[in-house]
């Protein structure tokens, strides 16, 4: 391993990125540890988050984290594009997408990859996800209580057929590893039984609030490696998305005390956490101050074996994405999308 200098691992605001945990596939490649988020929600446009990921690159980050449905991959195409021209083989880079719902057809999930592909400018993708296990389709900007009047629940059968073209797409050279997101223990049960390929990754929302153990441990056992979004908890996700229940990871008590030691902001100590945890975060951020400390913090001193058996304890168990839009009935709470009790929920 390198060792960082003795003025620590920034260095004239770069992190070198052989300095960044690296986690390791089934099939032997490597992730980078941290990722930069590219969901810029309602608040950021297509053009600031490719501005983000261009500098990112530049500042150590090798591992990013994208999907059709952001509506910002062709901008980000043209960052990605300046990152290799410059200065990056694109070996040397993580590029992840995704399937977005209204594309699971047997038909539409090669085109879908191939609009992605075509977008971003690159001949292939380190890693390409089936985002919800839903076809539901919704408008961008929707309210929770949208519903779509083709709605479905996941059907396992029709899933698979998804899957068998996510399978191809790895014949076809398109895409190096296939995963999944936002998936259950039961429905990933099923899916590992059946698969000819089977997924790479899981990814979920993960932070100290939400630790997901039971998910958490089923995924890793498994050979899977578990990629957290939301991982300081969302702070700026759209206001149709929270609830009064929700909380806040950054601002509990526990957090701030071990920022406080550190002497970073607590949003630095969740990203630090998942990574020693054994996660991949992926936080989103277009401010170069936060993305720079997400990925300083990885590399610098590591929160001691009791802070993080603190961190343990101070889960609530609270999902902040909770998934309403996908409902696919009257009458149906949220939960019944994450099969609460240990079974797919019927239709």
């Amino acid at each position: 391993m390198k060792v960082q200098s003795a003025s620590g691992p920034l260095i004239n605001g770069y992190i070198d990125p052989t300095l960044v945990p690296q986690r390791t596939l089934y099939t032997g490649a490597r992730m980078p540890g941290i990722g930069l988020g590219t969901f810029g929600s309602d608040h950021v446009t297509a053009g600031q988050v490719a501005a983000a990921v261009e500098d990112a690159a530049a500042v150590g980050y090798r591992h990013f984290d994208c999907a059709s449905v952001y509506a910002n991959e062709h901008e980000i195409g043209y960052a990605l594009e300046q990152v290799v021209r410059r200065h990056l083989e694109r070996e040397e880079l993580w590029i992840t997408s995704k399937l977005w719902n209204d594309k699971h057809g047997e038909n539409d999930v090669i085109a879908s990859c191939r609009k992605s592909l075509t977008d971003l400018r690159l001949s292939y993708l380190d890693l390409y996800l089936v985002h919800w296990p839903f076809p539901n389709f919704h408008p961008p900007g929707c309210d929770v209580s949208s519903r779509s009047k083709d709605a479905k629940p996941y059907i396992h059968a029709e899933f698979m057929k998804t899957w068998r073209k996510m399978e191809e797409l790895v014949d076809l050279g398109l895409v190096r590893h296939i995963g999944t997101s936002n998936m259950t223990v039961p429905k990933l049960k099923l899916l590992l039984r059946d698969a000819r390929i089977k997924p790479a990754v899981n990814e979920m929302e993960l932070h100290p609030h939400f630790q997901q153990p039971q998910l958490f441990d089923f995924v890793r056992s498994n050979g899977m490696i578990p990629v957290g979004y939301c991982p300081v908890g969302s702070p700026r996700r759209p206001e149709r998305d929270r609830t009064a229940e929700d909380t806040v990871p950054t601002q509990d008590s526990v957090i701030v005390k071990i920022a406080n030691r550190l002497g970073v902001h607590p949003a630095v100590v969740c990203v630090r956490w998942a990574v020693q945890r054994g996660q991949v975060p992926i936080p989103f951020s277009t401010n170069r101050s936060h993305y720079l400390a997400n990925l300083e913090g990885v590399v610098s001193e590591p929160l001691t074996e009791g802070e993080m058996h603190e961190i343990s304890t101070i889960d609530r168990n609270c999902r902040l994405i909770k998934g309403q839009v996908f409902l696919w009935k009257d009458g149906q709470s949220w939960e019944d999308l994450w099969d609460s009790n240990g079974e797919i929920t019927p239709p």
